[in-house]
């Protein structure tokens, strides 16, 4: 017999602040003291978008994207699913309320589709990323 206790506190979910470590993302991920807002935001959504899906069990199943099998598909059906999905990674992080805007170049000599830019819609006010993904696809 499982007891039943009545309990008549009130619950209330406390929101976490943003602060984090500072990166310095592209120079070789270096830490350089701490950030918060919008810059943690920024820091958050390069992280996202360059994490694998499902590969490093230190993140949940719902941080990060999945790129590894768009290997070898046509770069038409990347462009749209890589849209799909950056903002599917995206709108997972609650701080995030939209994606929009993208623009793609597509190298097909190469085989690579590159994310030239984005802009995501957060708490914290609008963010355009344009630091540029390369997706090689073959």
């Amino acid at each position: 017999m499982i007891p039943k206790i009545k309990t008549s506190a009130d619950i209330t979910v406390k929101e976490q602040p943003t602060k984090t470590y500072k990166m310095e993302l592209y120079k070789g991920n270096y830490i350089l003291g701490f950030v918060d807002s919008q810059k943690a935001m920024e820091q958050a959504i390069y992280k996202i978008i360059r994490t694998e899906r499902y590969k490093y069990i230190i993140y949940s199943w719902n941080y990060g994207i999945e790129l590894e099998d768009l290997f070898g598909m046509p770069v038409e059906y990347c462009v749209v699913e890589l849209e799909r999905r950056i903002s599917e990674a995206l709108l997972q992080d609650n701080r995030i309320t939209a994606v929009h805007t993208f623009e793609f170049d597509t190298e097909s000599e190469r085989g690579t589709v590159l994310i030239k830019k984005f802009i995501a819609e957060t708490v914290f006010g609008k963010i355009q990323i344009d630091n540029g993904l390369a997706v090689t696809i073959i």
